[in-house]
């Protein structure tokens, strides 16, 4: 699936004009079509990724396209990384006003009484940890503002349901959700909204990577009949961080192609 460029004259084009949007694991998938979906909207777009390399190369690639970003490294398993990198964000942009917390990991596949106890403190720390992590340097930086807020989590459709092999995974995700809606139950008030988004399997250049027949029983999964595109989540996201959602505050969206519908 193609980029799509947001409708020239559209409302979209300038929907986050002024605004300052922190992305992390925004150096590919769904964090960069996240980035670039909110640069093209108007955002001055935080490019935050464990990979500093890759951060600097997608910051590049969408100034290219005309939008303004800046990149930074982020190594969300840790509190001083993450208090810097949304420091970096405040005295770039003059302040953040959006952030989508995508960063995570899969993690090895093994049934629970197996799991290696490294893996699961690895999985947890980056995919749950590292969400907490990011809210609480976030919000505080949108409080000091004084002009409210917008956070997107990046969860999964294994925030709601169990995959076998997968119980690091799964359980962070979970995680997620419980955070996000206390989080919004917290801040509502304040004008800092918090939602979740739970994407089902995303066609990406790794999932391209399988063997043809666990890909094709993969896509199965998904009564759409195919996986999903980085490109329609980083349109769930945008919505949810809109104007647009003013009232949704604390939901767990699923864009799954009806994968939890069976």
């Amino acid at each position: 699936m193609s980029t799509t460029n947001t409708p020239a004259g559209s409302d979209y084009a300038t929907e986050f004009a002024g605004r300052t949007a922190l992305v992390t694991g925004s150096a590919s998938g769904i964090g960069l079509a996240t980035a670039r979906r909110l640069g093209r909207g108007g955002a001055h777009v935080v490019i935050a990724d464990y990979n500093a390399e890759g951060a600097q190369k997608a910051a590049v690639e969408l100034k290219a396209e005309g939008i303004t970003a800046a990149a930074v490294a982020v190594d969300v398993t840790r509190p001083e990384s993450v208090e810097a990198a949304v420091k970096f964000s405040v005295d770039t942009f003059g302040g953040l006003d959006l952030a989508v917390n995508n960063a995570g990991i899969s993690g090895a596949s093994a049934p629970v009484g197996e799991y290696e106890i490294d893996v699961w403190d690895r999985v947890v720390r980056t995919n749950l940890d590292g969400v907490f992590y990011s809210m609480r340097y976030e919000i505080p930086a949108m409080e000091a503002a004084g002009k409210g807020g917008a956070i997107v989590n990046v969860a999964s459709i294994l925030g709601s349901v169990g995959f076998a092999g997968a119980s690091a995974y799964v359980a962070a995700k979970h995680g997620v959700v419980g955070l996000t809606k206390t989080a919004a139950a917290e801040y509502a008030a304040k004008g800092i909204r918090v939602n979740a988004v739970g994407p089902g399997f995303i066609d990406t250049p790794l999932l391209r990577q399988m063997d043809q027949e666990a890909y094709d029983a993969l896509t199965t999964l998904h009564p759409a009949g195919r996986l999903g595109h980085a490109e329609e989540v980083a349109e769930l996201i945008a919505f949810l961080l809109s104007d647009r959602a003013s009232f949704v505050h604390g939901s767990y969206h699923l864009v799954d192609g009806a994968y939890t519908a069976r």
